[in-house]
């Protein structure tokens, strides 16, 4: 009977979110809606947990939908790299439900609620979705409900500030535009190949071998999934989105919908493109890592002078996907590792902020940096929380953010890249300038006369912590983080390889 069940797992990680969220709907409003959310993203949580331990093992795991094999029927393959994406977006999910109860109560009509979590459970649901299928087409799939989902938890917002619509609304429009060039490049490669599981895929392309209509088919991949991430100059969504959206809307989103992107980018390069091909390491080289220099910069100068402490993390957001976009784009081990290892890293400091931004919104009622001064006095667990995160996002040593930013200073040092690591710790100092900003306010500027505020929640603090502490814990001890990121990076290489070398 167990033996059963453990062979099902890939298919509940999707099916359990799925079943939850119709029930999410018709239990009304109250707390009841919240409970059967929760208990999904704990199970789907435990699930994921049972993926990625036997992915530890070299286990790779290939499950045939209705018992059609690949690559006529859709398969869900489970490896070290999608098992450990799979960890984060569960695992923030259910640390953000349990943030959710006292935030969404004080910030969503309480009639609201039952869609409210239906949406969530259909996000989490598109999100795993994405993660695990071997099929390019599924992708498509789960991503449109992922994407159509996050519109209506955005806009979901819209009672705190009505600019929440504006920003669903852009969302959904450059959403879109992403969907569309992903699908018309996958209507590609179909037409090149005619299959649209993945690792056929890259078979029957390594028989065709370098061609127009190969290149055009990654070009429209390259700039539909950048859309979805957020690339800059595509990241244009992205700021309006996590500042109005609901606080832990924001929290989920910057943890778990953008990584996931740069899991599909990393996939398709790496197992179906191969990077040894000369056109996608020439426009790696050539456009994705300026464009990625550039997001780094100019999304941490843009922060600097942001009031709005949601923002201002929204714009600190886009710096980091350039980071991994810089990792992937040294097509080494050790920038393949980085972007890995960053790609969970940034996913714990980044839930903790916007975490601590909404509990200021609870407490304070806005997150206006301006009116945050002497917070920390009055909210001491949650600035500390943020302390911790911040620093991590900064790089600084004992943190996670370290550990990643310095593989890759080490890759690029690898190769020769100097003025590379030079610009990746130079641009750590902008982040610890927009860091520094809230840190100076909270506890070294006199609190507005008048204002009461007291500490969060213990639901608040517990996610917040949790996440926070992480940050500091897989910055003490790395092994886990590092031996997952290792594994899959030689995974995406030797995948590589087969095909192209």
């Amino acid at each position: 009977m167990l033996q059963a069940l453990t062979a099902q797992l890939p298919a509940l990680q999707v099916v359990l979110p799925l079943i939850a969220a119709p029930f999410c709907a018709v239990l009304g409003g109250n707390n009841r809606p919240w409970a059967m959310a929760f208990a999904a993203s704990l199970v789907t949580f435990a699930v994921s947990v049972a993926l990625f331990a036997n992915a530890l093992d070299g286990t790779i795991v290939s499950y045939h939908l209705g018992g059609w094999a690949p690559p006529i029927g859709i398969e869900y393959r489970v490896d070290i790299l999608n098992a450990f994406v799979l960890l984060i977006v569960s695992g923030i999910a259910a640390l953000t439900l349990l943030y959710a109860r006292v935030s969404i109560a004080s910030e969503i009509d309480a009639r609201e609620h039952g869609l409210f979590y239906t949406a969530f459970m259909l996000c989490l649901a598109g999100l795993l979705g994405v993660t695990i299928t071997g099929d390019a087409f599924n992708v498509f799939v789960f991503l449109e409900i992922s994407s159509l989902s996050a519109y209506a938890l955005i806009a979901a917002g819209a009672r705190r500030d009505r600019r929440a619509l504006t920003a669903s609304y852009n969302y959904l429009i450059m959403g879109t535009i992403g969907a569309t060039f992903f699908v018309i490049g996958l209507g590609m490669l179909f037409m090149l190949t005619g299959t649209l599981n993945m690792a056929d895929l890259a078979q029957r392309l390594f028989e065709h071998g370098d061609n127009r209509t190969l290149r055009m088919g990654f070009a429209f991949i390259a700039v539909g999934i950048g859309l979805k991430l957020a690339m800059f100059p595509l990241h244009l969504w992205l700021p309006n989105a996590y500042t109005y959206a609901p606080s832990a809307v924001s929290a989920f989103l910057s943890a778990t919908a953008t990584k996931v992107a740069v899991y599909v980018l990393l996939r398709f390069l790496f197992t179906v493109f191969g990077f040894s091909i000369a056109f996608e390491v020439a426009v790696l080289r050539n456009i994705i890592l300026p464009l990625a220099l550039v997001g780094i910069f100019a999304g941490s100068i843009v922060a600097i002078f942001q009031d709005d402490l949601k923002r201002m993390l929204a714009y600190s957001s886009i710096a980091q996907i350039g980071y991994m976009l810089v990792g992937m784009t040294l097509l080494s081990h050790a920038g393949l590792m980085a972007s890995i290892i960053h790609l969970f890293n940034h996913a714990v400091s980044k839930g903790a902020l916007f975490m601590v931004a909404g509990a200021y919104v609870l407490r304070a009622g806005t997150s206006s940096i301006r009116d945050l001064r002497g917070i920390g006095r009055d909210m001491p667990w949650t600035t500390a929380a943020f302390v911790a995160s911040g620093l991590s996002l900064v790089g600084v040593p004992l943190t996670v953010g370290f550990i990643s930013k310095w593989y890759l200073v080490q890759a690029a040092l690898a190769q020769g890249w100097w003025p590379l690591a030079i610009l990746v710790v130079a641009s750590s100092l902008l982040a610890f300038a927009y860091i520094w900003r809230v840190v100076e306010a909270a506890y070294l500027r006199e609190a507005p006369e008048g204002v009461h505020r007291t500490e969060a929640p213990l639901t608040m603090l517990i996610p917040m912590w949790v996440l926070a502490g992480a940050s500091l814990f897989f910055g003490l001890d790395a092994e886990l983080t590092s031996a997952a990121a290792s594994r899959a990076a030689n995974a995406l290489i030797a995948a590589s390889n087969l095909f192209w070398q």
